[in-house]
């Protein structure tokens, strides 16, 4: 009969230690700013969007998230529209930026564990689904650091700050 209380409160104990996993904070939510960005092709190593990289990574509460990076020394267009660009302008614009959104998970512990991509510049992720395997964001209070591997094998790291 001593047994019993002694039974019940270690269940108490570890079910209240079990939903305290599965309730973690979400480490990644919020709004990002990139701080640096390299690639890695061949073993080179060398900014990913240029001197000045510029851009923003959200996480909405409700698992949703956008990203839209850029370098900022890219050359405006001309004609001063975005439709009328010439082949070098268009080119140009889009190899220094991205901009996607989707949806996103975390595991029990509020780590980040996958995407999906909804809607891309770069139409080949749209659909995609991205697992740790692919990409990871270790978050290190309120930094938080991106490491990519392209389809390719290229590496790309990209360091993010925490905007407050």
């Amino acid at each position: 009969m001593l047994n019993r209380p002694i039974t019940l409160a270690l269940a108490l104990s570890i079910s209240s230690s079990a939903l305290a996993q599965t309730a973690a904070e979400n480490q990644v939510v919020g709004t990002w700013r990139m701080m640096s960005a390299t690639i890695d092709p061949g073993g080179k190593n060398i900014a990913a969007y240029g001197d000045k990289p510029n851009g923003l990574l959200v996480f909405t509460p409700d698992m949703h998230f956008v990203e839209v990076l850029t370098d900022a020394d890219v050359p405006r267009f001309a004609s001063d529209a975005r439709g009328q660009g010439t082949d070098d302008e268009n080119r140009m614009a889009m190899s220094r930026s991205i901009g996607f959104f989707g949806t996103y998970t975390v595991d029990e512990k509020g780590e980040f564990s996958g995407n999906r991509v909804e809607g891309s510049t770069f139409p080949n992720w749209v659909g995609g689904v991205r697992t740790r395997d692919d990409l990871s964001l270790v978050v290190d209070g309120d930094r938080m650091t991106e490491h990519f591997r392209r389809p390719d094998g290229t590496r790309i790291k990209i360091e993010f700050q925490r905007v407050k």
